[in-house]
């Protein structure tokens, strides 16, 4: 008879021949930054998440420092949107701003910008909008100024999030052509029109006024596509690749991660947070056990970069 069990007898051999493991290093903390003063504004559709001011900022800075989380990705919520999303590209915009108080706090940590203008637009749209159409290359010369812009504030890797098709290697030519060739782009190669999104766009207050992200975004009923986008990307520039939503689409990080060997990211966003943190205040679930479950199906799936609102939490409990 063959014994599989002979190698789960006990914690220290399960330990010793356990495949996959989750470590602090493998984290990115996402962080939204907001316009005005002494703000700590909770997300209420996303406990434990909150919005803050540059002000107050050091509060969670300070967390994040203990925790030795390597990087943030950081989001700007402005005071004044309109319609080509103007302070997306102002060198004296919050996220801009914010990049720069962070790097001078801790130039150590790793901050990714994410290059995108939804929560810019007075529309709510990831590009400019003409007769109710998001257009596309008219959006890359918009997407490219933020990049240039976030890079100059000292942002160290630029993650385009909008899915305009040809935005990588516009990026990579702007940034290039104003000498930040040694910033790594981070492409959302593979992101879906999700309905996991819904507590994000209460957070960064970057609903669309009209229609959906469905021209742009991908369908989730298609995986061949996402690799097809990976490759694209890479052929384009990006240094870093991702899948997003993480847990609905693992199928597709496993086959990116067995498609390239680049390194490869996802992210575990806002509804994947809320929904287990809504079941663990009702005490239906063992939060930890879970959240480390999710963590380990990740990595186990080819991520090596988990994109997480559960940082902290997991910075904590691997520390325990």
């Amino acid at each position: 008879m063959v014994r599989m069990r002979r190698l789960r007898i006990n914690e220290t051999m399960r330990r010793l021949v356990r495949e996959t493991s989750v470590s602090v290093d493998d984290l990115v903390y996402p962080v939204f930054v907001t316009e005005g003063n002494n703000i700590k504004e909770p997300i209420d559709s996303m406990p434990g998440i909150y919005r803050w001011s540059i002000d107050r900022f050091d509060e969670e800075l300070d967390r994040i420092i203990k925790a030795d989380i390597p990087a943030i990705l950081i989001f700007g919520i402005p005071d004044k949107k309109d319609e080509l999303g103007t302070e997306a590209y102002n060198d004296q915009g919050i996220t801009q701003r914010a990049i720069r108080y962070i790097k001078e706090r801790a130039p150590e940590l790793l901050v990714i910008a994410d290059v995108c203008l939804c929560e810019y637009t007075s529309h709510g749209h990831c590009g400019v909008v003409h007769e109710h159409e998001v257009v596309n290359d008219e959006t890359l010369d918009l997407l490219a100024r933020m990049a240039v812009s976030v890079a100059r504030a000292g942002a160290d890797v630029i993650a385009p999030s909008d899915m305009m098709d040809g935005r990588v290697e516009y990026i990579r030519n702007a940034l290039d052509e104003n000498g930040f060739h040694n910033k790594s782009i981070m492409a959302y190669s593979v992101k879906f029109a999700s309905a996991y999104y819904g507590p994000f766009r209460d957070a960064a207050q970057s609903a669309p006024s009209f229609g959906d992200r469905k021209t742009y975004q991908m369908d989730p009923a298609n995986g061949k596509e996402a690799i097809r986008e990976c490759i694209s990307d890479i052929e384009e520039g990006a240094d870093i690749i991702m899948v997003k939503p993480a847990l609905a689409y693992l199928d597709v990080l496993k086959e990116a991660s067995l498609s390239t060997d680049y390194p490869l990211a996802v992210y575990n966003v806002s509804g994947e947070y809320s929904m287990v943190k809504a079941a663990a205040l009702n005490g239906w679930i063992d939060e930890k056990r879970i959240v480390m479950e999710n963590m380990t199906a990740m990595k186990r799936a080819g991520a090596k970069i988990i994109i997480t609102y559960h940082a902290l939490s997991v910075a904590e409990w691997l520390r325990d």
